[in-house]
């Protein structure tokens, strides 16, 4: 493996030269390699702080003084009633609608015909709700959508939303006309579910968890096998191919995953190009400054300007 030094860059040329070339290598590249983080999410308006937070989680707020919704995911709430009914929401409205805004349906607009494949630590389940290639995607983290046993003795999964559906619905929460749960005017709603909705393992009926990579038990199934594995032919058959690595929104937390990758990808080939559309975090390793594009902004806005 290639260690590089410590000069960063932030690319060569303007920021409106690096958007035009980066328009070009989508166009030209033989394949797409995409790695999502936690800003292209933050993009498309999945916000887990301010009005969406103050808007689904106002009573939670109130009595537990939780500011946002991530961190509540760690609250030690006083019984499993409470803390399902905040899963439900916290699934709910992070897995099962739209994000506000169509950023993941313009980066498929862009890629769209293309041999591509992505690769993403979130775990919204947002690519695909935007219409991207389930066979062409790599969630390496879990899935808001899943349940697993606590220790993940048994290596399964469980499809959770007929159980978040249930427990919106028990929690007072209403569907608009599109369908969609909403608070009602009222603002009466229930901060706990029945007893009987918390859930369980169909198979023993023990206790179970959110298929999220927090600790040692995480359950990689199947479907994560698969998935993995598609990636791994996916680079393998391209590595000596005109190859457009394009990172989007990927932060400090899990570099591993994407971005150190993506650098030593690009050092190993040649005719590959590195690409990273962050807000306040777009750089790269001075050793592939010149096969690089780091573009710093709001990625939906860069997106749309690529499409204009």
């Amino acid at each position: 493996m290639r260690y590089f030094n410590n000069k960063m860059s932030t690319g060569i040329g303007t920021r409106e030269e690096q958007i035009g070339r980066l328009a070009i290598e989508l166009e030209t590249a033989d394949a797409i390699v995409i790695g999502a983080g936690a800003g292209l999410s933050t993009s498309a308006g999945l916000t887990y702080n301010g009005e969406r937070f103050e808007k689904y989680f106002f009573d939670f707020a109130k009595r537990f003084g939780i500011r946002d919704i991530y961190s509540g995911g760690f609250y030690p709430f006083p019984n499993d009633e409470i803390r399902w009914a905040w899963w439900a929401r916290h699934i709910y409205y992070n897995r099962f609608i739209d994000a506000p805004k169509p950023v993941y349906q313009k980066l498929l607009s862009l890629v769209e015909g293309k041999d591509y494949f992505a690769i993403t630590t979130n775990v919204d389940h947002q690519f695909q709700r935007a219409g991207f290639d389930k066979k062409r995607l790599f969630y390496t983290q879990g899935d808001y959508g899943l349940f697993q046993t606590e220790e993940g003795s048994n290596g399964r999964t469980y499809d959770n939303e007929d159980w978040v559906m249930k427990a919106m619905e028990a929690q007072g929460f209403v569907r608009d006309e599109n369908g969609v749960f909403q608070v009602p005017e009222s603002k009466d709603i229930k901060m706990q579910i029945p007893k009987e909705l918390i859930p369980k393992c169909p198979d023993d009926g023990s206790a179970v968890t959110m298929n999220l990579r927090a600790d040692n038990y995480f359950v990689e199934d199947e479907g994560w096998h698969r998935a993995s594995a598609a990636y791994s032919d996916f680079l393998r058959r391209h590595e000596n191919l005109h190859v457009l690595y394009l990172e989007l929104g990927v932060g400090a937390n899990t570099p591993v995953i994407v971005k150190y990758p993506f650098w030593q990808m690009t050092m190993a080939n040649e005719r590959a190009v590195y690409a990273c559309l962050n807000y306040g975090e777009a750089f790269c390793p001075g050793e592939i400054e010149d096969r690089s594009i780091c573009i710093d902004g709001d990625i939906g806005d860069v997106l749309r300007k690529l499409k204009d």
